[in-house]
């Protein structure tokens, strides 16, 4: 696997960094390339659990060299803390590198998203995480962001971080809002900006370097193919591009070297916050898959709506991404369930569609179109081989990837790296 995407086909929270911890078994690099701390990725070895939110899932592999890429917006006070955090529980962080390109989340930033958040009518918000996420990305399209090459000179970054944030403290001090203390967050902002700049690199010939010697490389995408601020379910998605394309332009290398898409995605659907759901579920199935999947977000505690497999959003996303191998997971999940659904068509005012609507109102009308599948009521969790699956989930399991249009590449049947298994078939 020299070059590698990997991408979430959902609304993220699939279990992408499981899937990447597994795979870094034979992985010289792992790249994430888009969004900031809006996102976590859990990872759980042996009887210890680790939730990351920027720093790449190979670092729990000590010859890994971990890169955070230019696409991504970066809190330098949370990547502080989460490389500290690293270090207290035993795990390196030399192999850390931060683009010299990437734009970084201020203070100031994280108060906008409340903000903006704040102002906006009951019904009509969109569910940020309050992150600084989307303001950060309005700066570096505005051209007037602060990236991480400019930590690299504090006089300069100190008269840049005070310019901007008497900006952003003149619009909150005439709307009546609360206005950021800029000294002392400054003091803040500068101690992690000397704790990151061993770690600040030219990343596009890092990567560069290591694609054209044949290493393997793993790019690692967050949030979900939904969540794609062009091809999500806008305006309910995220600030970034989450789908297999961003992945060149996040880490500033070409589309020629990409060999293999894998597509994460759970054999149910689950979604957190606002927006358009088409297969939620609000009963008990619902409250079982959220209740035995644990389904909270990683980053933000919120509990993920849940409902059955939608094959119309997943091919959707499959084909956008390119996806041409499968990792499903969460299978044992639906253990216990004597019938399941896939949803494989869409019913929008009388007409029935097997393709993703663009526009979210059409997809708030949607009446789903189920096929029904006996489940196969086994425990799957200590199952290490697609040859000893029930039948019966393994004709739900080929059904999904029929339906997606892509090929079954490995199978997770609980939340360890020891329940994950690679199929050839």
């Amino acid at each position: 696997m020299p070059v590698t995407i990997l991408v979430g086909t959902q609304w993220g929270d699939e279990g992408k960094g499981k899937i990447i911890d597994v795979l870094t078994r034979d992985v010289d690099m792992v790249v994430r390339y888009q969004g900031g701390n809006n996102a976590g990725h859990t990872v759980e070895i042996g009887d210890n659990k680790y939730v990351l939110h920027l720093i790449p899932s190979g670092i729990f592999r000590e010859s890994i060299i971990n890169v955070i890429g230019n696409g991504l917006v970066v809190d330098a006070l949370a990547l502080q803390n989460e490389m500290q955090h690293l270090v207290e529980r035993g795990i390196s962080v030399k192999n850390i590198q931060l683009s010299d390109k990437a734009h970084m989340i201020m203070p100031y930033h994280c108060m906008m998203d409340r903000f903006r958040e704040f102002q906006r009518e009951e019904g009509k918000k969109i569910g940020t995480t309050g992150k600084g996420i989307g303001p950060a990305y309005s700066d570096k399209a505005q051209r007037c962001g602060i990236r991480a090459l400019e930590l690299l000179d504090l006089n300069l970054f100190k008269a840049r971080y005070t310019e901007q944030a008497e900006k952003y403290n003149k619009i909150f001090s005439e709307a009546g809002f609360e206005t950021l203390d800029i000294e002392a967050s400054w003091e803040e902002v500068k101690a992690a900006a000397i704790y990151l700049t061993p770690h600040i690199k030219n990343t596009v010939v890092t990567v560069n370097e290591a694609v054209k010697a044949n290493k393997n490389v793993l790019f690692e995408g967050a949030q979900g193919a939904l969540l794609d601020i062009d091809h999500g379910t806008y305006p309910f998605v995220t600030s970034s591009s989450t789908t297999a394309g961003g992945a060149c332009g996040g880490a500033g290398v070409s589309p020629r070297y990409i060999d293999d898409i894998y597509g994460v995605m759970k054999v149910y659907t689950t979604r957190v916050g606002e927006g358009p759901f088409p297969t939620e579920l609000d009963d008990e199935v619902g409250n079982h898959m959220g209740t035995v999947g644990h389904e909270f977000g990683a980053t933000t505690g919120r509990k993920r709506r849940c409902g059955w497999f939608d094959a119309v959003a997943s091919r959707y996303s499959c084909m956008v991404n390119g996806v041409n191998k499968l990792a499903l997971m969460k299978m044992d999940v639906l253990d216990q369930l004597p019938e399941l659904k896939i949803c494989t068509a869409y019913e929008i005012d009388g007409e029935v569609t097997k393709d993703f609507p663009s526009d979210c109102r059409a997809l708030e009308k949607i009446v789903p179109i189920y096929e029904t599948i006996d489940g196969w009521m086994e425990d799957t969790s200590n199952i290490t081989k697609y040859e000893d699956l029930p039948e019966k989930a393994k004709k739900y399991l080929d059904r999904v990837a029929e339906l997606v249009e892509a090929d079954i590449a490995i199978i997770s049947v609980g939340p360890r790296r020891d329940q994950t298994f690679e199929i050839s078939k």
